[in-house]
């Protein structure tokens, strides 16, 4: 039968000599606290604290770990702490114990910022990777699925096509009209204005009639309907996919690029040019109503300079970009809304990424484009 614990302390100058006896174990619990607080003061007033276990007869965790508190406490000061007199079946307990918290971080160099930088950089290019990868996959999938149905015209989901027109066509007209006919309107003020001081009012029409045709019009319309129509079908299919509505069509045999993004894509495609054509239109007459109560011009004189100084060419330029800025706000939107998680926080994520994106990249298709025409004399 075990003991009831104790703790006898024999100090010698700036030794101390502790000597446990007895049951060192969760049942003395109490006890254990009261002898490790005993000793306190002798055990902070001597510089070499000696620890004799050979009159333990019973010792787990939590006696040990009593033991190595007043171990630590006098080797927290620089001080030497030993034991002695530990059984065998007690060593390997004993040494678990010392290991409990011992692990402090290793000092850690600062860091280098070019390496930072080439490590973001890496990052960055792997991840690029990784979008271009996904975009062309997700085009060949539709060039497929266009194969598919060419070939059984009958295969083409028909009324979501229609409805996804009247959605992102015939609803974003008054938003779309709206800010091109603001945006003429400012380009045709600030050229008057400008303009005025060297006496070339009329120059103004040249300007608003060729950057509405050429870039303008086709340009702000696609970053409308990449922040409106875009990230409305991320977050359709992100939602779907995180209800896993997606993988309950691939189970019944459905095929969701045909199910789901085809009819999307080809609405976009369908509806962009449309909306570039209104856009172009809505603000060649912002800038005509400038032109009369701005800058004097009636609205005779406008559409004449406007004929001498835009041709079809420009209007080709300008809608000729649309149905590629379209197929590229598609790919993203549905390809970034398939790419969703199961939670909330990646639908927002997603959505984001997939307007920034598709702006990004209806940009830089723009000045591409720009490059081509100029190079070929258009």
């Amino acid at each position: 039968m075990n003991s009831e614990p104790l703790l006898l302390a024999t100090p010698t100058g700036d030794v101390l000599k502790l000597r446990p006896e007895g049951s060192w174990t969760a049942a003395n619990v109490t006890t254990l606290e009261t002898l490790s607080h005993s000793v306190g003061a002798d055990v902070d007033r001597s510089r070499v604290v000696t620890l004799d276990m050979s009159g333990v007869s019973a010792l787990d965790t939590l006696g040990a770990w009593v033991l190595e508190k007043l171990s630590r406490r006098v080797a927290s000061s620089g001080r030497s702490a030993e034991f002695v007199g530990l059984a065998d079946h007690f060593s390997g307990l004993m040494d678990e114990v010392r290991e409990v918290n011992r692990h402090t971080p290793a000092p850690t160099a600062k860091p280098n910022a070019v390496l930072l930088s080439l490590g973001d950089l890496g990052k960055a290019t792997v991840g690029a990777r990784e979008d271009i990868t996904i975009f062309l996959q997700m085009l060949g999938a539709l060039f497929m699925a266009m194969i598919g149905v060419l070939r059984r015209p009958r295969s083409l989901r028909l009324t979501s096509l229609v409805y996804q027109l009247y959605r992102i066509g015939w609803q974003a007209i008054p938003i779309v009209a709206l800010i091109t006919f603001l945006i003429g309107a400012i380009i045709a003020q600030q050229g008057f204005f400008h303009f005025r001081r060297f006496g070339a009012e009329s120059y103004t029409v040249d300007m608003v009639g060729i950057l509405v045709l050429r870039e303008l019009g086709v340009l702000i319309v696609a970053i409308m309907v990449a922040g409106r129509s875009g990230s409305a079908y991320t977050a359709e299919l992100g939602s779907m996919k995180m209800r896993e509505e997606i993988d309950a069509l691939s189970t019944m045999g459905l095929d969701p690029v045909d199910v789901l993004i085809l009819p999307r894509v080809a609405a976009l495609v369908i509806a962009l040019p449309i909306l570039a054509f209104i856009g172009s239109i809505a603000a060649l007459y912002g800038g005509g109503l400038v032109a009369q109560f701005y800058g004097d011009m009636g609205p005779a004189i406008y559409v004449a300079r406007l004929h001498e100084a835009v041709s079809v060419t420009h209007f080709e330029v300008g809608i000729l970009k649309a149905p590629f800025m379209a197929l590229v706000i598609g790919i993203v939107a549905c390809s970034e809304g398939l790419r969703v998680k199961g939670s909330a926080e990646s639908l927002g994520r997603q959505t984001t990424t997939s307007v920034v994106k598709s702006i990004f990249l209806v940009i830089m298709l723009d000045g591409l484009f720009a490059i081509f025409f100029a190079s070929i004399g258009m």
